[in-house]
């Protein structure tokens, strides 16, 4: 990896910016009470974390003919409530202004929703990132590349000039798919282009002023 023609840095959400696994879990397991289900199980969880709502609802509620009331009781419970649970990765917010002072492009491409902004308002966040993509604004959600292509598309962008970093298989296929550099977050098992446990390890691959 040449970092030195890197442009932009993107970001995925949860499990990278976050550890939503609180906030999460909590959001569907108020989803699934309400409805009379038993809460998540490991393997659900792991499922969920990667999906959009629309596939975690259709993961989670497989019986249905219709899932009306799902979206009608989400709409109505909202995500707002779940956000307190959300734990700021450390280091982040002092990567994020040395990525500012380097001059890269900041961004990021995740499968959230509607919900991406409130997130991003609650922790002061937004105005740290240069363009946010999420699962609505692209026809294709991750694993497909559309997020990673729409910002490259609007920065006038090559592949190796975009490096993604994520946490999880469907980030994994999405860097490949789009021909990007990845690293893998917190995450070993994966195949990256480098691997980091920490904001700080992202500091030094980056060769950003200490």
């Amino acid at each position: 990896m040449d970092v030195t023609q890197l442009k932009a840095i993107v970001f995925d959400c949860d499990g990278v910016l976050f550890d939503t696994a609180d906030a999460n879990r909590a959001y569907y397991d108020a989803l699934l009470k309400h409805f009379g289900k038993p809460t998540l199980n490991d393997e659900q969880f792991v499922k969920v974390h990667m999906f959009t709502v629309r596939e975690a609802f259709e993961y989670l509620f497989p019986e249905m003919e219709t899932l009306d009331a799902v979206y009608a009781f989400a709409k109505k419970t909202g995500y707002h409530p779940f956000i307190q649970y959300m734990q700021e990765e450390p280091g982040l917010r002092e990567l994020l202004v040395k990525l500012k002072a380097g001059g890269y492009i900041r961004g990021i491409a995740t499968n959230r929703t509607n919900t991406m902004e409130d997130v991003l308002i609650d922790h002061n966040l937004t105005d740290y990132f240069e363009m946010v993509v999420t699962a609505s604004d692209v026809p294709h959600a991750k694993p497909a590349p559309d997020e990673l292509f729409k910002i490259m598309t609007h920065y006038d962008l090559a592949p190796h000039e975009l490096l993604f970093i994520g946490d999880s298989e469907y980030d994994q296929i999405t860097a490949q798919r789009a021909g990007t550099w990845f690293v893998a977050f917190k995450s070993s098992g994966l195949d990256a282009h480098f691997h980091a446990s920490r904001m700080g390890d992202l500091e030094q691959l980056l060769n950003l002023a200490p």
